[in-house]
C-alpha cells in the first residue's frame, strides 16, 4: 500500500490565497527499479529547463493545476481525483504486466510526487501556481486545466521554461492550431474533432435543412466550437438563425435564451461548459427551448445529466473523451473505472480520465526515452508509435501534438432506459481518430524549437 506524505510547499500569502495543496506519494517501500545504468544515461544530456536538477533525488515532481473553485470546480475536482489515481497506480506498479513499457514502481524507478494548485480557471492563477512548482519543486512536468485559455497560457510557459506540459481537459482548436507549442501536448478531442465525429450522427438523427441557434461562451473554446459546428453542418443545409455570445460564469441566461426561443430554431447547440452548461440547459428547459428544439452539447459536459436529471438530458447529443462503459471492452479502462469507483463511490467522468490517461502516456514516453530529458521525451511522444491506453491504441500527431484517438459520440438516455444510477448516456458511435482529426492543411500550427 502506498503511504501518502504531506509536506509544506509554499508559505507565501498568495499561495494560501490560491488554495495551494500539496500531495506527495512517498518513496517508502517503493524501491528503485534495477537501473543504475538508466540513471547514468540520463546524466549524459545537457541541463535544460528543470533537467537534471528535478531528477537527481529518488523522486520527480509533477505540478498539477485544476479549477477547484469557480464555474468549473466540479470538473476540476474530478480531474484532481484522476491525477491522484494515476500517480498511485504509477508508484505502486499497478499496471505492470498490463502496459508493456511500465515494468516496475514509479517512472524510471523514481517515485512521482505532485502538488495541486487551484487555477480558478484563470490563466494568471495557473501560471502563478505552476511557476512556484517550477521554481520551488523543480517540476519536471506541468499538467492540468479546464479552460482552453488557461491551456494556451500554460503552453507558452512550458515552451519558455523548457518543461513538458500535458494539457488536461481542453478543447479549443487553437491549442493545437495557432497556439501550438513544442512542449505542449493535448489528448482531448478538439472542437473540430468533436464536430466531425458528430456530423454523421446529427444528420442521421435530425436530418437536413435545420434552423440552428447557438449559445457561445466568449473565449477561445466557445468560438472555435461554434466555428467547427457551423463548418460541418452547413453542408447538411443547417442554417444559423441565432448566435448568442455570453460571458463565462453567467448566472442568468434569460436574455440569450429569449432570443433563441424567438429565433425559430429547431436545433439548439449549447457550446458552454462546466456549471455554465448545467445552468443554461436548465434555464433553456424552463423557457421551453428544449421542447421546441433538439439539444446538442458538442463537448458533452460530464456532470450535466447528474445535476439536471435524465428527464432534462434525454436525447441530448454530444461527444466525450471517455465514458465508463468502455470498461466493458478495455482492460485498462476497467482497472481505471473499478479502482476509481472503489475509492470515490461514483463512476469517473471524463476529466478524471483525461488526467489519468495523459499521465500514463507521459510515463510510457519517459520509459521509451529512458530519460526525463525533455527533447528525448518529446521525440518519444512524436514518434508515431502506438501507446496502449484505456481508450485503445493512440499516438500524438507530431505536426500539432493532437492525440489521434477514438472519439465517442453520446446520446442522453431516457429515464426508462437507465439500468443504474450512473447510466445516463449511451455510446452511439466511436469515430476513429484518423477520421475525426482535421487535415494538416487546415491546421495553423507552427511548432517552436525543442531547445
Amino acid at each position: 500500500m502506498t503511504k501518502q506524505l504531506h509536506t509544506p510547499l509554499d508559505t507565501a500569502p498568495d499561495a494560501t490565497r490560491r488554495g495551494l495543496v500539496l500531495s506527495t506519494a512517498a518513496a517508502a517501500g517503493l524501491g528503485l527499479l534495477p537501473g543504475a545504468a538508466r540513471q547514468a544515461h540520463a546524466q549524459s544530456y545537457p541541463a535544460l529547463g528543470n533537467f537534471p536538477a528535478g531528477t537527481q533525488g529518488s523522486s520527480v515532481f509533477v505540478g498539477v493545476s485544476v479549477p477547484l473553485t469557480g464555474a468549473y470546480s466540479a470538473e476540476g475536482k474530478d480531474q484532481q481525483l484522476g491525477f491522484e489515481l494515476a500517480f498511485e497506480h504509477l508508484n505502486s506498479g499497478r499496471l505492470v504486466g498490463k502496459v508493456p513499457e511500465l515494468k516496475g514502481k514509479g517512472v524510471l524507478g523514481k517515485t512521482v510526487a505532485f502538488g495541486v494548485v487551484d487555477s480558478e480557471a484563470k490563466a494568471e492563477s495557473a501560471i502563478q501556481g505552476q511557476t512556484r512548482f517550477l521554481r520551488n519543486n523543480k517540476a519536471i512536468l506541468m499538467t492540468g486545466c479546464y479552460s482552453s485559455a488557461v491551456t494556451v497560457a500554460l503552453g507558452k510557459l512550458a515552451q519558455r521554461e523548457k518543461v513538458l506540459y500535458m494539457a488536461g481537459p481542453s478543447g479549443s482548436d487553437d491549442v493545437t492550431g495557432k497556439d501550438c507549442q513544442r512542449y505542449s501536448f493535448r489528448s482531448q478531442p478538439s472542437t473540430t474533432m468533436a464536430s466531425r465525429a458528430m456530423a454523421p450522427v446529427m444528420l442521421e438523427r435530425l436530418g437536413r435543412d435545420k434552423k440552428v441557434a447557438y449559445l457561445v461562451p466568449d473565449y477561445t473554446f466557445g468560438h472555435t466550437q461554434f466555428e467547427s459546428m457551423a463548418r460541418v453542418t452547413e453542408p447538411m443545409g443547417w442554417k444559423t438563425v441565432s448566435k448568442q455570445v455570453c460571458p463565462v460564469g453567467t448566472a442568468d441566461f434569460s436574455t440569450y435564451l429569449l432570443n433563441i426561443a424567438n429565433s425559430g430554431a429547431n436545433v439548439f447547440v449549447n457550446c458552454t461548459v462546466g456549471n455554465d452548461s448545467s445552468v443554461s440547459v436548465k434555464q433553456a428547459a424552463s423557457f421551453g427551448v428544449t421542447k421546441k428544439s433538439a439539444l446538442i452539447v458538442p463537448t458533452l459536459q460530464p456532470f450535466l445529466a447528474q445535476q439536471l436529471g435524465a428527464e432534462v438530458t434525454q436525447d441530448v447529443l454530444g461527444a466525450m473523451d471517455f465514458w465508463w462503459t468502455l470498461a466493458e471492452t478495455n482492460e485498462l479502462a476497467k482497472i481505471f473505472v473499478d479502482d476509481f469507483e472503489a475509492k470515490h463511490k461514483y463512476k469517473p467522468y471524463w476529466p478524471a480520465h483525461i488526467a489519468y490517461n495523459q499521465m500514463m502516456i507521459w510515463a510510457v514516453a519517459v520509459e521509451r526515452a529512458k530519460t526525463f530529458y525533455p527533447p528525448e521525451v518529446i521525440k518519444a511522444l512524436e514518434a508515431k508509435v502506438p501507446i496502449k491506453t484505456s481508450i485503445g491504441d493512440v499516438m500524438y500527431r507530431p505536426e500539432d501534438h493532437q492525440l489521434i484517438r477514438p472519439v465517442p459520440v453520446m446520446r442522453g438516455k431516457k429515464p426508462s432506459e437507465m439500468k443504474s444510477k450512473d447510466d445516463y448516456y449511451e455510446i452511439v458511435s466511436i469515430v476513429p481518430g484518423a477520421t475525426a482529426v482535421p487535415p494538416l492543411d487546415q491546421v495553423a500550427c507552427k511548432m517552436g524549437d525543442v531547445a
